[in-house]
Formats: structure tokens, sequence, C-alpha cells
């Protein structure tokens, strides 16, 4: 049995016999649990900031970029601590 999608995509279901053998699977292996209580599930994603900020596109010398891409992850949060420092000197 299939479901149709707006698409037109055919997304294939299991049958109750496919959905019966999958479920036994589940309950055998010790390792493995439905979850219920989705509560306890750790969230994933960037963590909310307590400053909000603004989106902008700027073009940047490559010598810029290519130095702190180098400096490896987070480097557009350095680029932003080097402007906040020059904003505050002045």
């Amino acid at each position: 049995m299939y479901l149709t999608t707006k698409s037109g995509r055919k997304v294939y279901m299991n049958t109750d016999e496919e959905d019966a053998k999958i479920q036994a699977g589940i309950e055998a292996d010790p390792d493995t649990y439905e979850v219920t209580d989705f509560s306890k599930l750790k969230k994933i994603g960037r963590p909310v900031s307590d400053k909000t900020k603004d989106r902008v596109n700027i073009r940047l010398d490559k010598e810029i970029t290519t130095y702190f891409k180098a400096t490896g992850k987070g480097w557009q949060t350095r680029v932003n601590d080097v402007l906040a420092k020059y904003v505050a000197s002045h």
C-alpha cells in the first residue's frame, strides 16, 4: 500500500505484518525503547542568545575572511568581537 503526495511521489506504507515484525524487534532489543516522554529529550540547534543580532551582508577583503576562517569554527563571532572592540574604543 502507498500514499501519493501532492507532488505525485509515492510513499510506501508498511503492512500490518511488517509493523508487527518491526515492533517485535524493538521489544526484543534491550538497548531500544519507545520514546513517550518528549519533554526529557535534549534540544538541538543553536542556543538562544541573551543579545539579539542583526543579519547583514557585507563584503570583506579576501585576506580578512581567509585569516578568520583559518582560525576555525566560530570565526564570524571573532569578527564580531573585533568590530565590537573597535566600536568601544571610538
